[in-house]
């Protein structure tokens, strides 16, 4: 049976658990009473546009993913879909 007093704790540094103090695109500090605009149900933004910033990003990158599945399911695929999608994330 688990102790109440560890529920009450904020994850320490798991991995693709985000921490409500900086948004997760630009690292804006976020204050605890200001708006904090959510994506994936656990990732926090400062603004609706950093939130549209990043479901950009994600869509660019799923596409990237689709043509790289097809040209890897035709025998052609060459890696350059790989490095698109890597390029389009940090070109913001």
């Amino acid at each position: 049976m688990a102790c109440a007093f560890f529920f009450d704790a904020e994850p320490v540094s798991e991995p693709g658990v985000h921490a409500l103090d900086a948004c997760a695109l630009c690292t804006k500090p976020l204050a605890r009473d200001s708006d904090i605009f959510m994506y994936r149900g656990d990732t926090p933004f400062c603004s609706d546009e950093c939130r549209h910033e990043q479901m950009r990003l994600d869509a660019a990158c799923a596409r990237a993913a689709a043509r790289r599945q097809k040209q890897f399911s035709t025998g052609t695929g060459s890696g350059r879909a790989r490095r698109e999608c890597w390029e389009v994330s940090v070109a913001s």
